[in-house]
Protein backbone atom coordinates (compact mmCIF):
# COMPACT_ATOMS: atom_id res chain seq x y z
CA UNK A 1 0.00 0.00 0.00
CA UNK A 2 1.38 3.36 -0.61
CA UNK A 3 1.72 6.27 1.45
CA UNK A 4 -0.96 8.38 -0.24
CA UNK A 5 -3.65 4.97 -0.07
CA UNK A 6 -2.22 4.69 4.03
CA UNK A 7 -2.80 8.40 4.90
CA UNK A 8 -6.17 8.07 3.43
CA UNK A 9 -7.31 5.37 5.46
CA UNK A 10 -6.39 6.27 8.64
CA UNK A 11 -8.49 9.08 7.59
CA UNK A 12 -11.30 7.98 6.83
CA UNK A 13 -10.84 5.36 9.93
CA UNK A 14 -11.05 8.75 12.11
CA UNK A 15 -13.59 10.31 10.43
CA UNK A 16 -15.71 7.44 10.87
CA UNK A 17 -15.06 7.03 14.58
CA UNK A 18 -15.73 11.13 15.05
CA UNK A 19 -19.16 10.57 14.15
CA UNK A 20 -19.52 9.02 17.36
CA UNK A 21 -18.97 12.72 18.52
CA UNK A 22 -20.46 14.67 16.07
CA UNK A 23 -22.24 14.74 12.80
CA UNK A 24 -20.00 15.66 9.19
CA UNK A 25 -20.45 19.74 8.74
CA UNK A 26 -21.98 20.14 5.49
CA UNK A 27 -20.73 20.77 2.36
CA UNK A 28 -23.38 23.91 0.87
CA UNK A 29 -23.54 25.48 -2.80
CA UNK A 30 -23.54 28.97 -2.28
CA UNK A 31 -25.42 30.71 -4.66
CA UNK A 32 -24.60 34.87 -3.73
CA UNK A 33 -20.82 33.55 -4.36
CA UNK A 34 -21.40 31.56 -7.27
CA UNK A 35 -23.30 34.33 -9.09
CA UNK A 36 -20.45 36.57 -7.80
CA UNK A 37 -17.77 34.83 -9.31
CA UNK A 38 -19.30 32.85 -12.19
CA UNK A 39 -18.64 29.51 -11.18
CA UNK A 40 -19.91 26.51 -8.94
CA UNK A 41 -18.65 27.90 -5.03
CA UNK A 42 -19.46 25.70 -2.59
CA UNK A 43 -18.63 25.91 1.01
CA UNK A 44 -17.64 23.31 3.89
CA UNK A 45 -18.79 24.52 6.73
CA UNK A 46 -16.60 24.29 9.67
CA UNK A 47 -17.91 27.16 11.64
CA UNK A 48 -20.99 24.35 12.13
CA UNK A 49 -18.91 22.15 14.21
CA UNK A 50 -19.60 22.31 17.74
CA UNK A 51 -17.14 24.13 18.72
CA UNK A 52 -17.41 26.51 16.05
CA UNK A 53 -14.24 25.48 13.89
CA UNK A 54 -12.33 22.03 12.84
CA UNK A 55 -10.03 22.19 15.52
CA UNK A 56 -12.10 19.79 17.48
CA UNK A 57 -11.07 16.89 14.85
CA UNK A 58 -7.13 16.94 15.52
CA UNK A 59 -7.82 17.29 19.18
CA UNK A 60 -10.36 14.10 19.28
CA UNK A 61 -8.00 12.30 16.85
CA UNK A 62 -5.09 12.42 18.87
CA UNK A 63 -6.75 11.95 22.61
CA UNK A 64 -7.90 8.66 20.89
CA UNK A 65 -4.52 7.95 20.05
CA UNK A 66 -3.09 8.48 23.32
CA UNK A 67 -3.97 5.36 25.17
CA UNK A 68 -3.63 5.67 28.54
CA UNK A 69 -2.87 9.21 29.09
CA UNK A 70 -4.69 10.39 31.83
CA UNK A 71 -4.32 14.19 31.97
CA UNK A 72 -3.75 16.07 28.69
CA UNK A 73 -2.11 19.67 28.63
CA UNK A 74 -2.58 22.63 25.81
CA UNK A 75 -1.68 26.09 25.40
CA UNK A 76 -3.99 28.01 23.13
CA UNK A 77 -6.24 31.49 22.95
CA UNK A 78 -8.81 30.43 21.32
CA UNK A 79 -10.57 27.18 19.06
CA UNK A 80 -7.51 24.31 19.58
CA UNK A 81 -8.47 25.39 23.66
CA UNK A 82 -12.15 24.87 23.16
CA UNK A 83 -11.40 21.91 20.81
CA UNK A 84 -9.62 19.95 23.25
CA UNK A 85 -11.86 21.26 26.45
CA UNK A 86 -14.72 19.65 24.46
CA UNK A 87 -12.75 16.34 23.90
CA UNK A 88 -11.86 16.24 27.10
CA UNK A 89 -15.36 15.80 28.41
CA UNK A 90 -16.19 13.51 25.81
CA UNK A 91 -13.25 10.99 26.73
CA UNK A 92 -13.80 11.38 30.40
CA UNK A 93 -10.19 12.62 30.93
CA UNK A 94 -8.47 15.52 32.61
CA UNK A 95 -6.96 18.00 30.90
CA UNK A 96 -5.03 21.63 31.65
CA UNK A 97 -5.14 24.51 29.19
CA UNK A 98 -3.14 27.36 29.37
CA UNK A 99 -4.51 30.48 27.84
CA UNK A 100 -3.02 34.09 27.57
CA UNK A 101 -4.08 37.02 30.32
CA UNK A 102 -4.96 38.81 27.68
CA UNK A 103 -7.36 36.36 26.29
CA UNK A 104 -10.99 37.68 25.96
CA UNK A 105 -12.98 36.66 28.50
CA UNK A 106 -15.93 35.13 25.80
CA UNK A 107 -13.55 32.61 24.54
CA UNK A 108 -12.43 31.85 28.37
CA UNK A 109 -16.27 30.64 29.06
CA UNK A 110 -16.73 28.97 26.15
CA UNK A 111 -13.67 26.80 26.99
CA UNK A 112 -14.74 26.48 30.27
CA UNK A 113 -18.28 25.48 29.11
CA UNK A 114 -16.79 22.53 26.58
CA UNK A 115 -15.00 21.26 29.18
CA UNK A 116 -17.27 21.35 32.10
CA UNK A 117 -15.63 19.92 35.43
CA UNK A 118 -12.98 17.76 32.74
CA UNK A 119 -10.76 20.75 32.34
CA UNK A 120 -8.86 23.31 34.43
CA UNK A 121 -7.93 26.66 33.15
CA UNK A 122 -4.28 28.81 33.65
CA UNK A 123 -4.20 32.32 32.60
CA UNK A 124 -0.50 32.98 32.24
CA UNK A 125 1.53 35.59 30.39
CA UNK A 126 1.33 38.39 28.17
CA UNK A 127 2.11 36.81 24.97
CA UNK A 128 1.27 33.32 23.40
CA UNK A 129 5.02 32.43 23.46
CA UNK A 130 5.83 33.00 27.51
CA UNK A 131 2.32 30.90 27.99
CA UNK A 132 3.34 28.03 25.81
CA UNK A 133 6.54 28.10 27.87
CA UNK A 134 4.85 27.36 30.81
CA UNK A 135 2.60 24.72 29.86
CA UNK A 136 5.29 22.80 28.40
CA UNK A 137 6.76 23.42 31.80
CA UNK A 138 4.05 21.80 34.09
CA UNK A 139 3.05 18.88 31.13
CA UNK A 140 6.66 17.55 31.73
CA UNK A 141 6.91 17.98 35.24
CA UNK A 142 3.31 16.28 35.62
CA UNK A 143 4.27 13.63 33.28
CA UNK A 144 0.75 14.70 30.92
CA UNK A 145 0.66 14.03 27.44
CA UNK A 146 1.01 17.84 25.32
CA UNK A 147 -1.79 18.67 22.61
CA UNK A 148 -0.05 20.51 19.90
CA UNK A 149 -2.73 22.55 17.67
CA UNK A 150 -1.10 22.11 14.43
CA UNK A 151 2.94 20.24 14.94
CA UNK A 152 1.57 16.91 15.64
CA UNK A 153 1.01 14.15 13.16
CA UNK A 154 -2.00 12.80 14.73
CA UNK A 155 -3.89 16.28 14.85
CA UNK A 156 -2.68 16.35 11.00
CA UNK A 157 -4.52 12.83 10.10
CA UNK A 158 -7.56 14.80 12.51
CA UNK A 159 -8.11 17.98 10.25
CA UNK A 160 -7.43 15.39 6.62
CA UNK A 161 -10.71 13.84 7.72
CA UNK A 162 -12.27 17.26 6.41
CA UNK A 163 -10.92 15.53 3.06
CA UNK A 164 -12.80 12.35 4.13
CA UNK A 165 -16.52 13.93 4.05
CA UNK A 166 -15.46 16.04 1.12
CA UNK A 167 -14.94 12.93 -1.20
CA UNK A 168 -17.65 11.24 0.44
CA UNK A 169 -20.13 14.14 -0.22
CA UNK A 170 -18.78 15.43 -3.37
CA UNK A 171 -16.99 11.79 -5.13
CA UNK A 172 -16.98 13.50 -8.25
CA UNK A 173 -14.50 15.59 -6.58
CA UNK A 174 -13.94 19.83 -7.23
CA UNK A 175 -11.32 21.67 -9.78
CA UNK A 176 -10.18 23.86 -6.82
CA UNK A 177 -10.18 23.66 -2.64
CA UNK A 178 -9.16 27.02 -1.18
CA UNK A 179 -8.15 26.57 2.46
CA UNK A 180 -6.66 29.00 4.86
CA UNK A 181 -2.93 28.27 6.65
CA UNK A 182 -1.77 29.42 10.24
CA UNK A 183 0.31 26.66 11.59
CA UNK A 184 -0.14 24.00 8.77
CA UNK A 185 -1.95 21.28 10.10
CA UNK A 186 -5.34 21.56 8.02
CA UNK A 187 -3.39 22.64 4.88
CA UNK A 188 -0.87 19.49 5.54
CA UNK A 189 -3.89 16.96 6.01
CA UNK A 190 -5.77 18.19 3.22
CA UNK A 191 -2.88 17.73 0.73
CA UNK A 192 -1.83 14.58 1.92
CA UNK A 193 -5.73 13.06 1.53
CA UNK A 194 -5.97 14.37 -1.62
CA UNK A 195 -2.66 14.06 -3.25
CA UNK A 196 -0.79 16.44 -5.71
CA UNK A 197 -3.53 15.99 -8.14
CA UNK A 198 -5.81 18.09 -6.51
CA UNK A 199 -5.57 21.83 -7.00
CA UNK A 200 -5.50 23.82 -4.33
CA UNK A 201 -4.72 27.41 -3.02
CA UNK A 202 -3.40 28.51 0.31
CA UNK A 203 -4.63 31.75 2.20
CA UNK A 204 -2.31 33.26 4.90
CA UNK A 205 -3.13 37.01 6.66
CA UNK A 206 -1.21 39.35 4.78
CA UNK A 207 -0.07 39.98 8.36
CA UNK A 208 1.70 36.56 8.98
CA UNK A 209 2.76 34.26 5.88
CA UNK A 210 4.52 31.74 7.42
CA UNK A 211 3.97 29.31 4.86
CA UNK A 212 4.95 31.77 1.69
CA UNK A 213 8.19 32.65 3.63
CA UNK A 214 8.69 29.08 4.12
CA UNK A 215 8.46 28.16 0.41
CA UNK A 216 10.60 31.04 -0.25
CA UNK A 217 13.29 29.89 1.56
CA UNK A 218 13.09 25.99 1.25
CA UNK A 219 12.39 25.17 4.44
CA UNK A 220 10.05 26.88 7.75
CA UNK A 221 11.47 30.45 9.10
CA UNK A 222 10.19 32.30 12.05
CA UNK A 223 9.27 35.53 11.18
CA UNK A 224 9.99 38.77 12.76
CA UNK A 225 6.31 40.25 13.08
CA UNK A 226 2.95 38.80 12.97
CA UNK A 227 -0.39 40.74 12.98
CA UNK A 228 -2.27 39.24 15.61
CA UNK A 229 -5.74 40.57 13.92
CA UNK A 230 -6.52 37.07 12.07
CA UNK A 231 -5.83 35.32 15.36
CA UNK A 232 -6.74 32.02 13.99
CA UNK A 233 -3.69 32.10 11.71
CA UNK A 234 -1.78 34.60 12.80
CA UNK A 235 1.03 31.83 13.20
CA UNK A 236 5.09 33.66 13.00
CA UNK A 237 6.60 30.10 12.28
CA UNK A 238 4.95 26.94 10.00
CA UNK A 239 4.94 23.68 12.19
CA UNK A 240 7.83 21.55 11.26
CA UNK A 241 5.24 18.68 10.84
CA UNK A 242 2.92 20.08 8.62
CA UNK A 243 5.80 21.55 6.59
CA UNK A 244 7.48 18.06 5.76
CA UNK A 245 3.76 17.55 4.36
CA UNK A 246 3.62 20.88 2.03
CA UNK A 247 7.31 21.51 0.93
CA UNK A 248 7.06 21.54 -2.66
CA UNK A 249 4.03 23.08 -3.41
CA UNK A 250 4.17 26.20 -6.01
CA UNK A 251 4.73 29.73 -4.51
CA UNK A 252 2.27 30.82 -6.71
CA UNK A 253 -0.51 28.51 -5.19
CA UNK A 254 0.15 30.76 -1.39
CA UNK A 255 -2.36 33.22 -1.60
CA UNK A 256 -2.34 36.66 0.68
CA UNK A 257 -5.16 38.18 2.35
CA UNK A 258 -4.71 41.61 3.42
CA UNK A 259 -6.62 42.04 7.10
CA UNK A 260 -8.38 44.62 6.33
CA UNK A 261 -9.87 43.23 3.22
CA UNK A 262 -11.11 39.74 5.23
CA UNK A 263 -13.28 42.56 7.04
CA UNK A 264 -15.18 43.40 4.20
CA UNK A 265 -15.21 39.62 3.22
CA UNK A 266 -16.88 39.12 6.51
CA UNK A 267 -19.06 42.02 6.35
CA UNK A 268 -20.56 40.89 3.46
CA UNK A 269 -20.94 36.78 4.58
CA UNK A 270 -22.71 38.51 7.69
CA UNK A 271 -25.19 41.17 5.49
CA UNK A 272 -25.82 39.26 2.92
CA UNK A 273 -25.61 35.31 4.01
CA UNK A 274 -25.83 35.56 7.60
CA UNK A 275 -23.09 33.64 8.03
CA UNK A 276 -20.68 34.29 11.23
CA UNK A 277 -17.06 33.78 9.85
CA UNK A 278 -14.13 34.33 12.38
CA UNK A 279 -11.12 36.61 10.73
CA UNK A 280 -9.51 33.37 10.10
CA UNK A 281 -12.77 31.45 8.55
CA UNK A 282 -13.29 34.21 6.02
CA UNK A 283 -9.63 34.18 4.48
CA UNK A 284 -10.86 31.35 1.83
CA UNK A 285 -13.85 33.18 0.72
CA UNK A 286 -11.78 36.52 0.47
CA UNK A 287 -9.13 34.88 -1.64
CA UNK A 288 -12.24 34.24 -4.61
CA UNK A 289 -11.87 37.64 -5.82
CA UNK A 290 -7.97 37.38 -6.41
CA UNK A 291 -8.69 34.23 -7.99
CA UNK A 292 -11.75 35.30 -10.20
CA UNK A 293 -10.19 34.71 -13.77
CA UNK A 294 -8.94 31.35 -13.01
CA UNK A 295 -11.96 30.25 -11.18
CA UNK A 296 -14.90 31.04 -13.98
CA UNK A 297 -16.76 28.26 -14.90
CA UNK A 298 -15.36 25.72 -12.53
CA UNK A 299 -16.55 24.14 -9.49
CA UNK A 300 -14.36 25.48 -6.43
CA UNK A 301 -15.13 24.65 -2.39
CA UNK A 302 -14.11 27.03 0.02
CA UNK A 303 -13.18 25.61 3.74
CA UNK A 304 -14.79 28.47 6.32
CA UNK A 305 -12.68 26.88 8.83
CA UNK A 306 -14.14 29.02 11.56
CA UNK A 307 -17.16 31.21 13.48
CA UNK A 308 -15.44 31.73 16.85
CA UNK A 309 -16.63 35.89 16.50
CA UNK A 310 -16.98 38.15 19.13
CA UNK A 311 -19.22 40.84 18.50
CA UNK A 312 -17.72 43.08 20.62
CA UNK A 313 -15.01 43.44 17.66
CA UNK A 314 -17.21 44.36 14.97
CA UNK A 315 -17.25 47.92 15.28
CA UNK A 316 -13.41 47.47 14.32
CA UNK A 317 -14.25 45.36 11.62
CA UNK A 318 -16.34 47.72 10.27
CA UNK A 319 -14.37 50.21 10.33
CA UNK A 320 -10.65 48.43 9.07
CA UNK A 321 -13.48 47.24 6.26
CA UNK A 322 -14.34 51.09 5.44
CA UNK A 323 -11.10 52.12 5.35
CA UNK A 324 -9.76 49.55 3.32
CA UNK A 325 -12.81 50.11 0.75
CA UNK A 326 -11.91 53.86 0.86
CA UNK A 327 -15.36 55.05 1.89
CA UNK A 328 -13.76 56.72 5.46
CA UNK A 329 -10.72 58.40 5.73
CA UNK A 330 -9.08 60.45 8.71
CA UNK A 331 -7.22 63.73 8.12
CA UNK A 332 -6.19 66.63 10.00
CA UNK A 333 -6.86 69.71 9.15
CA UNK A 334 -5.15 73.37 10.22
CA UNK A 335 -8.08 75.48 10.68
CA UNK A 336 -8.03 79.03 11.58
CA UNK A 337 -9.27 79.87 15.02
CA UNK A 338 -11.67 82.55 14.16
CA UNK A 339 -15.34 82.94 13.61
CA UNK A 340 -16.72 81.07 10.44
CA UNK A 341 -13.65 79.08 9.88
CA UNK A 342 -15.88 75.54 10.55
CA UNK A 343 -18.33 76.73 8.78
CA UNK A 344 -16.23 77.82 5.63
CA UNK A 345 -14.88 73.97 5.82
CA UNK A 346 -18.72 72.10 6.32
CA UNK A 347 -19.87 73.62 3.44
CA UNK A 348 -17.03 71.96 1.10
CA UNK A 349 -18.12 69.00 2.26
CA UNK A 350 -20.56 66.74 -0.55
CA UNK A 351 -23.87 66.06 0.09
CA UNK A 352 -23.35 62.10 1.17
CA UNK A 353 -20.19 63.27 2.78
CA UNK A 354 -20.44 62.55 6.77
CA UNK A 355 -18.70 63.34 9.60
CA UNK A 356 -17.93 60.50 11.70
CA UNK A 357 -15.26 61.87 14.27
CA UNK A 358 -14.44 65.20 14.83
CA UNK A 359 -11.99 66.34 17.94
CA UNK A 360 -11.07 70.32 18.09
CA UNK A 361 -9.60 71.73 21.22
CA UNK A 362 -9.27 76.10 21.31
CA UNK A 363 -6.11 77.14 22.09
CA UNK A 364 -4.72 80.69 22.95
CA UNK A 365 -2.26 82.71 21.68
CA UNK A 366 -2.05 80.77 18.45
CA UNK A 367 -3.91 81.59 14.54
CA UNK A 368 -4.38 77.97 13.82
CA UNK A 369 -5.47 74.76 15.92
CA UNK A 370 -5.32 71.44 14.63
CA UNK A 371 -8.24 68.64 13.98
CA UNK A 372 -8.48 65.28 13.68
CA UNK A 373 -11.81 64.56 11.74
CA UNK A 374 -13.34 61.62 10.71
CA UNK A 375 -15.41 61.47 7.02
CA UNK A 376 -17.54 58.73 5.55
CA UNK A 377 -18.24 58.89 1.60
CA UNK A 378 -20.53 57.49 -0.10
CA UNK A 379 -18.34 56.08 -2.52
CA UNK A 380 -14.50 56.29 -2.63
CA UNK A 381 -13.97 58.43 -5.67
CA UNK A 382 -16.04 61.43 -3.64
CA UNK A 383 -12.66 62.48 -1.46
CA UNK A 384 -11.65 63.16 -4.95
CA UNK A 385 -13.94 65.68 -4.88
CA UNK A 386 -13.34 66.80 -1.73
CA UNK A 387 -9.81 67.13 -1.76
CA UNK A 388 -10.03 69.54 -4.93
CA UNK A 389 -12.29 72.34 -3.18
CA UNK A 390 -10.39 72.25 0.18
CA UNK A 391 -6.80 72.80 -2.05
CA UNK A 392 -8.70 75.22 -4.16
CA UNK A 393 -10.16 77.03 -0.61
CA UNK A 394 -6.96 77.16 0.93
CA UNK A 395 -7.14 74.44 3.51
CA UNK A 396 -3.75 72.36 4.70
CA UNK A 397 -4.43 69.06 5.42
CA UNK A 398 -2.67 65.88 6.07
CA UNK A 399 -4.31 62.44 5.31
CA UNK A 400 -3.72 60.00 7.92
CA UNK A 401 -5.92 57.15 7.28
CA UNK A 402 -2.86 55.15 6.28
CA UNK A 403 -0.45 56.57 8.87
CA UNK A 404 -0.14 53.03 10.98
CA UNK A 405 1.30 55.26 13.84
CA UNK A 406 -0.65 58.08 14.14
CA UNK A 407 -4.01 55.76 13.26
CA UNK A 408 -3.28 53.67 16.16
CA UNK A 409 -2.46 56.49 18.27
CA UNK A 410 -4.84 58.90 17.65
CA UNK A 411 -7.72 56.31 16.16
Amino acid sequence: MSELEDFRDRARAAMVAMRAVFPATPLMRNDHLSKMYGADIWLKREDLSPVRSYKLRGAFNAMRRAQGAELFVCASAGNHAQGVAYMCRHFGVKGVIFMPVTTPQQKIEKTRIFGADFVEIRLIGDYFDDTLAEAQTFCAEAGGHFLAPFDDEDVILGQASIGAEIEAEMPEGADLIVLPVGGGGLSAGIRSYFGPQQGLKFVEPAGGMSLAAAVDNGSPVTLNKVDSFVDGAAVARIGARPWARLEGIARDDVLSAPEDRICITMLEMLNIEGIVLEPAGALAVDALGALRDEIRGKRVICITSGGNFDFERLPEVKERAQRYSGVKKYFILRLPQRPGALKEFLNLLGPEDDIARFEYLKKSARNFGSVLIGIEAGKASDFDGLRQRLDENGFVYRDITQDTILAEFLI
